[in-house]
């Protein structure tokens, strides 16, 4: 790249042309970099120390300084580089000049784009520690050798880095992240610190929650009384966090194990360093109640919490389910509806059920559901339908597991008076035997301590689908509270969990509702639960 000087048919020698050399400098953090010369400054004098010494070939260094500090090779999101690169798409720049390979990039990829972009503008590249000459493949090859060992090391250290915090999460450890709500970070001890005042606020809210049932209405209430978010202060002096609380922090609170004196690490709960905050009955109660209001589906996605009946509407006409549309009036106003899938279809077999006013016929929904939840016999029956354990499943559970322990209890004795015996039996074959026994005992044991586990499994589901069915009554009994307490989303969810279909046909004034786990539309006297739908 023109650092042969040519001679001209006379023979002369040119002067050499002038090469224009852009010097890139990068350190990975910004430490140390508010020092007078620091390590970008050191770069770059290598830089043009090396570029001086090829005047004679007509390098210059350009006076624009391309310095990334506090960034990292493995991208190539970089102020600096971007300019740089800009520069060379105008055509500004001859050669590019780094202090070594990794400055410009650490991933592979990334650096051979780079290089192809130079040699499409006719760019070189030059590092001023590695000899490369990247106008033949022999100096291509050699510069992705040593590129592919930069990333290789790159990644090894995040390894290292991302092994060594796993090992002291699994040990409890805090790392120094942010502290949340109720305790301090003890940096010296790397531990997190009890506050007493936020402690109690942090109880008040999962107290509050387990009585209102509605994160957003918690949010509500502690913003009327004033509390604000967790303040903390960067190692920089830059203060973070704190305003008003939201539906979305007090869920992510609530959630958090670390009040339960435990960490999270890849899914697994390991015992923390730090002291609880929160009771275990009283975190695992909230717990169950947030996921029962899943109702066991699993996030879901897509839902419009402005249409209540999304997903459990369906047309009495065909048995399709019914979509949500809406449409605007000439003053503007938005008026919501819901249509029959097979409406819209051009065939024989499009169906003619009428669009139905969304706000109708949900408030016909919630007029039956109010009825229901109002009639103690009526919430005794679903209460009694949910139920998933028959009369004594629990009484035989305990049962087996009497037996099971039992069978544990006699291998476990007699491998201890095993054990005993071998103290006594230096060597010989009495001493060889007893070890063999004792190696199957332990063989024995692990299907013995397997079934022990899963009928405990049991026992705890059985309990789980208890207090499953004690939560969906609560929500029953207060369900007029509730829906006043709820937002839009909060109600949406509520009547997913006691309706499991809505079958509507208006041109016969029918509305047929189907709860969860009763087989068919409800009714005290076991009739259809049927009202009649909008005219």
């Amino acid at each position: 790249m023109g650092g042969m000087s040519r001679g001209t048919q006379s023979g002369a020698a040119e002067a050499p042309r002038r090469v224009r050399c852009a010097i890139y400098t990068r350190k990975s953090t910004s430490e140390g970099l508010e020092s007078d010369f620091n390590t970008l400054d050191a770069q770059r004098e290598a830089a043009e120390f090396y570029v001086r010494a090829m005047r004679g070939e007509g390098w210059e260094a350009l006076p624009e300084r391309y310095d990334d500090g506090g960034f990292t090779g493995a991208n190539i999101e970089r102020p600096a580089l971007q300019r740089l690169l800009a520069d060379i798409d105008a055509g500004k720049v001859d050669i590019v000049v780094v202090y070594k390979v990794d400055r410009l990039s650490r991933s592979l990829l990334d650096f051979a784009q780079l290089l192809a972009r130079f040699e499409e503008k006719n760019v070189g590249f030059v590092s001023t520690t590695q000899q490369f000459n990247t106008r033949d493949a022999m100096g291509r090859l050699t510069l992705n050798i040593v590129v592919s060992f930069a990333q290789f090391e790159r990644e090894m250290i995040a390894d290292r880095t991302r092994d060594k915090m796993g090992a002291a999460r699994k040990r409890g450890k805090w790392l120094g992240s942010r502290p949340p709500l109720g305790y301090l970070g003890d940096r010296e001890r790397m531990r997190l610190v009890v506050v007493p005042d936020e402690a109690e606020q942090v109880r008040t809210m999962f107290q509050l929650y387990l009585r209102l049932g509605s994160a957003a209405e918690v949010a509500r209430r502690i913003n009327e009384l004033g509390w604000k978010r967790k303040t903390t202060r960067t190692r920089a002096g830059r203060e973070v966090g704190g305003g008003a609380w939201t539906e979305k922090d007090v869920h992510m609170l609530l959630r958090n194990p670390i009040y339960l004196g435990k960490v999270d690490f890849k899914g697994a709960r390991y015992e923390g360093e730090h002291e609880a905050i929160v009771d275990a009955p009283l975190f695992e109660q909230v717990q169950r109640t947030l996921d029962a209001k899943a109702c066991g589906r699993g996030p879901r996605r897509g839902r419009n919490p402005e249409y209540l009946l999304q997903s459990l509407l369906h047309c009495g006409l065909c048995g399709q389910p019914m979509t949500t549309t809406a449409g605007k009036g000439r003053s503007g106003e938005v008026y919501r509806y819901y249509a029959c899938r097979n409406r819209a279809r051009k065939t024989e077999d499009r169906c003619e059920h009428p669009r139905l006013s969304a706000p109708e016929v949900e408030d016909l929904v919630i007029s039956r559901v109010r009825h229901v939840c109002a009639d103690r016999a009526m919430r005794e029956q679903i209460a009694e339908r949910m139920r998933v354990a028959e009369p004594g499943m629990a009484a035989r559970i305990q049962e087996q597991r009497a037996e099971v322990e039992a069978t544990r209890l006699a291998l476990r004795a007699e491998a201890d008076k095993l054990m005993r015996s071998l103290g006594h039996e230096a060597s010989g074959r009495a001493s060889h035997l007893l070890a063999e026994r004792i190696g199957a005992i332990e063989a024995e044991l692990e299907p013995v301590h397997a079934r022990i586990a899963q009928l405990d499994g049991q026992m705890q589901a059985l309990q789980r689908a208890a207090e499953q069915v004690t939560q969906t009554i609560r929500i029953l009994e207060v369900f007029d509270e509730a829906w006043a307490a709820f937002n839009a989303a909060e109600r949406q969810e509520l009547v997913l969990i006691l309706v499991e279909k809505v079958v509507v046909n208006e041109p016969a004034g029918k509305l047929d509702i189907v709860f969860h786990d009763l087989g068919g539309p409800f009714d005290a006297a076991g009739a259809a639960a049927t009202e009649e739908t909008p005219a």
